[in-house]
């Protein structure tokens, strides 16, 4: 079925469009993206199949270009001389937001470097619509896809552990069970949602604590959106001291003044100094 929808004959501006898509349900996409791209001489897409679908559903029958990974250098000298020339060009991906985990990049930089005009419009973004129902911090770090090698996966999640923020991901569903082993050893004590077939019919949200989380027995399908929580804030006057702490403190307890001990034994706890300090004169009133 095509949707009709009427605009008024306004004037576009010339220059690139970077327009979003809708992640899964095709009724994500706003007025002004159709508008726009019924006026585009030209639009780049990924995949002329997927994109044709959602042209034809709402009547949009401007010149379709190819533009992936594998061609977009190769496509720049022609895109740009079409803006150049006074061309309305309009950039989608197949899914969200170009330039994000998508082909775009590439494209900006040469309009930002040469002056071109470039118009962003707002939309579905996987990422956005991910951290907003997931409970988490609302300050987030986007990692974009997961490495293909196990190695860079292990080093990469280690360095993002670091980071008190939600963090989301993509991956294939084929590679979360690969993934899984790391994740658990970076992010222990954390909470993780797994988004798989957003705003589709059968989407479906998981929600686990990290140390709870296993491998699945059956088959995700498609990509999936991962955010893991902020870190877990634990308050300091519920810390102990632990077994290794206090037999340190035993050890350096006729060696050093407890002042000394207290600076010793905080520099690699999180125990309130006052905690310290306590157990110290406890231990001294038994000596």
């Amino acid at each position: 079925m095509t949707v009709n929808l009427k605009f008024e004959n306004k004037q576009i501006k010339k220059g690139l469009y970077i327009i979003p898509t809708p992640i899964g349900n095709l009724g994500d996409i706003t007025y002004r993206a159709i508008e726009i791209l019924k006026k585009s001489d030209f639009i780049l897409c990924e995949d002329t199949r997927i994109s044709r679908k959602l042209m034809e559903r709402f009547g949009v029958k401007s010149k379709l270009l190819p533009n992936h990974k594998f061609n977009e250098k190769k496509n720049l000298p022609q895109i740009i001389n079409h803006l150049r020339n006074d061309k309305i060009v309009s950039l989608i991906s197949d899914a969200g937001t170009p330039g994000i985990s998508d082909p775009g990049a590439i494209l900006v930089r040469q309009c930002v470097k040469e002056r071109i005009d470039i118009y962003p419009l707002p939309g579905p973004s996987a990422v956005s619509t991910a951290i907003s129902i997931s409970g988490f911090s609302e300050k987030y770090f986007f990692y974009g896809f997961f490495p293909s090698k196990l190695k860079e996966i292990k080093n990469d999640l280690k360095s993002l552990s670091q980071l008190d923020t939600s963090i989301v991901f993509f991956i294939s569903s084929r590679k979360i069970n690969k993934a899984i082993p790391f994740i658990k050893a970076s992010f222990s004590e954390r909470d993780i949602l797994i988004c798989r077939e957003m705003t589709k019919f059968y989407e479906e949200y998981l929600r686990y604590k990290v140390d709870d989380l296993k491998t699945f027995d059956e088959d995700l399908k498609g990509e999936l959106t991962i955010v893991i929580s902020e870190r877990k804030k634990v308050k300091k006057d519920s810390l102990l001291l632990s077994e290794s702490d206090k037999n340190n403190i035993k050890g350096m307890i006729n060696k050093l003044s407890i002042k000394e001990i207290v600076n010793v034994i905080s520099q690699n706890s999180n125990v309130p100094k006052k905690k310290i300090y306590n157990f110290c004169l406890k231990i001294k009133n038994e000596v």
